[in-house]
């Protein structure tokens, strides 16, 4: 059964960092692109950044030059660092790709950007 499971979310001041984490497994995580996706109530869910299996990268342009999508294949575990951090990015965010033909989600990190 493939898993994902985030972590790193939390409380940060305007202008602070975070580190998004999301370890994967029942998978043969180095062959699939992932993404990192962020909803906020009432709104949908919204695609942050990707990243393929060959480590190509896409952002969506809100983010662009403050986050950076990575993946350690040995760890089988996907980043996303963000800094720069605005109340605009305060979400739950999800790890997420598509195995086969399904999609599959994790339960989600709350980044609540605040002062």
């Amino acid at each position: 059964q493939v898993r994902l499971v985030e972590s790193g979310g939390g409380l940060v001041q305007p202008g602070g960092s975070l580190r998004l984490s999301c370890v994967a497994s029942g998978m043969n995580f180095k062959l699939y692109a992932m993404n990192w996706y962020r909803q906020t109530p009432g709104k949908q869910r919204e695609l942050v950044a990707s990243i393929t299996s060959d480590h190509k990268r896409n952002y969506v342009d809100s983010v662009k030059d403050r986050f950076t999508i990575s993946r350690d294949n040995v760890r089988t575990t996907l980043y996303l660092q963000m800094n720069s951090l605005a109340p605009a990015d305060t979400a739950v965010y999800y790890c997420n790709t598509k195995y086969r033909d399904y999609q599959v989600w994790g339960r989600g990190t709350q980044v609540t950007v605040s002062s």
